[in-house]
């Protein structure tokens, strides 16, 4: 992490460097229930769970694409909202809601998923929220049609009336955490630091890069390091930290498998000394968790992480000796970033203008603004890699063997980690409470 002392910080960016001072790492859920009592009850039990916490408001689906009326009707109704409509409670009910948690200090988040972001950010900032999510690029070809031109200034507006109203709001990039899986850890880190500078361009000076756990700790190592070094050369003299998401994939259905990812996602964080973990739980491939399955899996993830020593968050490590791996994903992401910012001196128009010439691509994202020429496979050490790149400037060596991919060979890659996860918990064959197993061998 790094600040400069200049930069002012609020109770959510706050937490993030007391845990850093600590040694520690911030565990958070993304809890969100539709009710205020729900809600209430899933902060409660957060705050009172046994690791260092901070809080999350997860949206609903309604909310995320502004259709507001259709949250009232639904609430109004007493439909199982897949989340808590801030708009549709507004401001006074919020408030009361999270005084009455009697989550204490408990910092919050708010999180939801809309490329036009701007009525959420005057939603959270009534109700006393001081940090939120996502981005102009990961907030848009993931989850919408939106075009990205109207997402990077919807997302430029934002940013600036948060910056303005609340003085020391933290803003997190969900850049690292492209589809979830499948996206090669250079693009991973590119994205997220040229979201990073985009609100910074825009008035924000608290920020967080995320990392989505892909499929190799080895190269989810490097990666880590090298978005580190990153935003260290492009982000000084703001504050910043890493988060860490437990993988985003399809979750294994063992209950063994489903607690060594998440244990293997809390021993990187500490590895890597990055600052906050964002957890799955061992619910997620059978059903939608509840406040307890939650707070389980805060707490294993907290336990696991305190198990291993906790390696200094340093930006400036050397890179002399680091394998051909580690120097590919940060030559690479480094590649993506500087072509980018040669654009145009807006980063908002430069993203725009990449993804326009395919210096951006996403593989198999499917909205209508992204060139859909890059693609990318998992080796046999079980690491995501670069099938083709588009145009993309990057230089990839074409190893032999390298497969032409058809559509039970995506599927399978979809199902990699749950699979190999749960191969190894069938033969360890150990039902032994979760604290009590043995790691397997990394993937």
């Amino acid at each position: 992490m790094s600040a400069h002392p200049s930069v002012r910080l609020g109770r959510f960016a706050t937490a993030v460097a007391q845990a850093r001072d600590a040694g520690d790492l911030l565990v958070q859920p993304r809890m969100g229930f539709p009710t205020r009592t729900q809600m209430a009850s899933g902060l409660r039990a957060v705050a009172r769970a046994r690791a260092r916490t901070v809080g999350t408001i997860t949206l609903d689906s309604y909310t995320r694409v502004g259709d507001h009326d259709a949250a009232r009707r639904a609430l109004a109704a007493g439909a199982d909202l897949n989340g808590f409509p801030i708009v549709a409670h507004g401001a006074a009910a919020t408030r009361a809601m999270i005084a009455g948690a009697g989550a204490g200090s408990l910092p919050l988040q708010v999180r939801h998923g809309t490329p036009l972001p701007l009525g959420v950010v005057h939603a959270l900032v009534d109700a006393g929220v001081d940090a939120t999510e996502g981005g102009p690029v990961s907030y848009c070809l993931p989850y919408s049609r939106t075009p990205l031109d109207d997402a990077v200034r919807a997302w430029a507006q934002a940013s600036e009336v948060l910056a303005h109203r609340v003085p020391g709001a933290h803003m997190e990039s969900f850049g690292g955490c492209m589809l979830g899986q499948l996206c090669p850890p250079s693009l991973l880190v590119a994205l997220s630091v040229l979201e990073g500078m985009f609100f910074r361009q825009h008035g924000l000076q608290s920020i967080s890069l995320s990392y989505a756990q892909q499929t190799d700790d080895t190269q989810d190592t490097y990666a880590i390091r090298a978005l580190r070094r990153l935003a260290a050369q492009h982000l000084a003299g703001t504050d910043w930290h890493v988060v860490l998401y437990t993988y985003m994939g399809v979750f294994p259905r063992t209950a063994h498998g489903a607690l060594e990812l998440l244990r293997r996602s809390a021993r990187l964080a500490a590895a890597t000394g990055t600052e906050r973990l964002i957890v799955k739980t061992p619910a997620e491939a059978h059903r939608i968790p509840t406040v307890q399955d939650n707070v389980q899996a805060l707490e294993e993830a907290w336990a696991a992480a305190r198990a291993v020593p906790r390696t200094a968050a340093s930006a400036t490590d050397d890179q002399d000796g680091e394998p051909e791996l580690g120097l590919a994903v940060h030559h690479e992401a480094s590649a993506l970033i500087n072509a980018v910012l040669e654009l145009h001196p807006d980063i908002g128009r430069a993203l725009t203008e990449a993804f326009r010439r395919g210096i951006l691509d996403v593989p198999y994202c499917l909205h209508a603004d992204n060139a859909q020429q890059a693609r990318s496979y998992i080796d046999t050490h079980g690491r995501l890699r670069w099938l083709t790149a588009g145009r993309m400037p990057l230089t990839l060596p074409r190893p032999a063997g390298t497969p032409r991919l058809r559509a039970h060979d995506l599927l399978g890659m979809l199902s990699h980690v749950q699979r190999t996860l749960d191969r190894q918990a069938l033969a360890a064959n150990r039902p032994q409470p979760a604290r009590h197993l043995s790691a397997p061998d990394p993937v």
